[in-house]
């Protein structure tokens, strides 16, 4: 018996030790490095470990730790007691097998804010907030290994591979490129900080040179060109791939087919002629800034709507007025659209917010940030049942809000990841004594901080500060405000737009005078298109929403309303 007893205390022993544990060595010509170390561990070689991680069901491994002024001449240990892992959080954990290895360095770079703060951030770098394609980034070819959880191993990998810069879009006769340092970001952040935008010009423009134009904003991620304009038709040569979102073939020929049609009607005789804009405004927290002022991102908003747009609007002839402005977008951009409507109520005529990031926050997606104790579990006394963050049309999920925030917490600390639990927390929290955002819940638990839950409800919670404050900007929000969401949005937005109509449809002196409607099982950027099925409206944003605010547009009486309806 006690020889039994001492070979289980052997095998133990043995085996808290008997792990692989991963040595990185740096380039020579790196000095010092701050940032977040990923260890990328796949089952397969489809594609790089560091193209295979997200947060649903078919992500591979990763495991981070931060490197926080570690000098490159020395390598860097990763192991099971100094890094966390997702979707499994122990390198020990590991089951036994062959995989294909990568490690990547996400750089940090040193803010100096003008609130006191010096914090460590990724500097976007042209590719909207993505650690895997961030140019300057190192990281190492993948390799593949054999994982004996009974030996103990040591595999050792060189960040000998850097990502390349990107390329600029170019000018074109239609669309133009615009880039501007905004002195109010620069103040906040201490250091030389730039939003921009892609312009597309309406047809006639250098025909009529006296012509001054209305302004479409388009909100949503950071796009990379004008989405959705092409002056050729789709390449023949497209495969015939099979799309797994929409359950069709050929998506991809649908979208030129899409795009080239849109061309067609933006240069043809019925079009409205009007200034089209997709901003661009990468944060160090995310792909865009959301485009309101904030404690941790700064004043994009007033960078956005005083500096920025103006500016446009005196390149390309703008009308210059806040009657000839009017936002629109999809989710992150479908919030931004009501989001700068609330916001500058005197500056924007009209908004077309399609499928919002959650405009109150009494459904947070599946969270009621306000009377919820925990983000992760409905609350029980005996059963742990996760909240679930994602699904398809029929209901199934892959996702639950647990899953997307230990993934985020393993891709950066400090609300570093980049992600979407991130950018919210970055953008709606106020600054915690480390610089960095103070946290709405707990990571690791979900526990709920109330405390910053009040703050979010005074500053972002939409639907809140409309009713708030109706009774003195009510007339000038009164028939601009226009929401659209699918009924089975796969993150569950079309809860908070449930209680923002409720709270719409009740305000008076004056009504709001506005539209919400819903997609009868439609997913994920429906737009209120009836006539369509969602893969193909979700294209249709410009087509759709620029002729029909022109259409509806309110101009004082004196307004030039005509010489641009050539």
């Amino acid at each position: 018996m006690r020889t039994l007893l001492f070979l289980s205390l052997l095998f133990i022993h043995f085996a808290s030790f008997a792990q692989v544990s991963v040595e990185v060595s740096f380039p020579s010509s790196e000095k010092t490095l701050d940032g977040r170390l990923l260890l990328l561990i796949s089952n397969n070689n489809k594609s790089e470990p560091r193209m295979q991680i997200n947060e649903g069901h078919d992500t591979q491994m990763v495991f981070g730790l931060d490197l926080d002024n570690h000098a490159a001449a020395k390598s860097m240990l990763i192991n099971s007691t100094n890094s966390l892992g997702f979707p499994i959080q122990s390198l020990a954990d590991v089951p036994s097998g062959d995989y294909y290895v990568q490690v990547l360095l996400h750089k940090y770079e040193i803010f100096k804010r003008k609130d006191g703060h010096v914090v460590k951030l990724p500097m976007d770098r042209g590719e909207g907030q993505q650690w895997n394609l961030a140019p300057g980034n190192i990281y190492s070819k993948p390799i593949k290994i054999t994982i004996n959880q009974k030996v103990k191993s040591l595999v050792k990998v060189v960040l000998n591979q850097t990502i390349p810069p990107i390329e600029e879009p170019k000018d074109t006769k239609y669309i133009k490129h615009i880039k501007i340092q905004s002195k109010l970001l620069t103040e906040f952040w201490g250091r030389p900080m730039y939003v921009g935008a892609h312009v597309l010009l309406p047809e006639g423009f250098d025909e009529h040179p006296d012509v001054k134009y209305p302004l479409a904003i388009f909100h949503g991620h950071f796009p990379s060109d004008f989405d959705g304009f092409r002056t050729t038709p789709p390449d023949e040569n497209l495969p015939d791939t099979y799309n797994e979102r929409f359950k069709i073939n050929g998506y991809a020929k649908i979208v030129q087919q899409e795009a080239y049609d849109f061309y067609k009607m933006w240069t043809g005789p019925t079009f409205p002629r009007v200034l089209a804009i997709e901003i661009q405004h990468p944060c160090p927290y995310y792909d865009d800034s959301y485009a309101v002022n904030s404690e941790n991102i700064g004043p994009y908003g007033d960078a956005l709507t005083y500096e920025l747009i103006p500016y446009i609007e005196k390149q390309f002839r703008g009308i210059g007025e806040g009657w000839a402005r009017f936002t629109y977008g999809g989710s992150t951009g479908g919030w931004e659209a009501l989001a700068v409507q609330v916001k500058y109520p005197d500056e924007y005529n009209g908004c077309f917010a399609a499928c919002p990031d959650p405009i109150d926050f009494r459904a947070f997606t599946t969270v009621n940030i306000y009377e919820d104790k925990n983000a992760y579990f409905y609350e029980s006394d005996y059963k742990k049942t996760l909240k679930p963050a994602h699904r398809d049309y029929l209901g199934q999920i892959s996702t639950t809000v647990q899953d997307g925030n230990l993934h985020e917490l393993v891709l950066g600390t400090k609300t570093r990841s980049g992600q979407q639990y991130d950018i919210w927390e970055a953008v709606y929290s106020p600054v915690g004594k480390d610089g960095y955002p103070m946290r709405i819940w707990d990571k690791k638990t979900g526990v709920i901080d109330h405390n910053v839950a009040k703050y979010w409800k005074e500053n972002y919670d939409l639907t809140y500060i409309l009713k708030r404050d109706w009774p003195v900007n009510g007339p000038k929000w009164q028939g601009k405000i226009r929401i659209y969401c699918g009924d089975m949005d796969n993150y569950y937005l079309n809860n908070a737009v449930y209680l923002a109509e409720e709270e719409l449809k009740n305000l008076t002196g004056p009504t709001y005078d506005g539209e919400v409607d819903y997609g009868d099982r439609a997913e994920h950027c429906w737009n209120g298109d009836h006539t369509q099925p969602n893969y193909i409206s979700r294209l249709r944003y410009h087509r759709m929403f620029i002729p029909k605010w022109v259409k509806e547009m309110k101009a004082p009486a004196e307004a030039d309303v005509s010489s641009w309806k050539y």
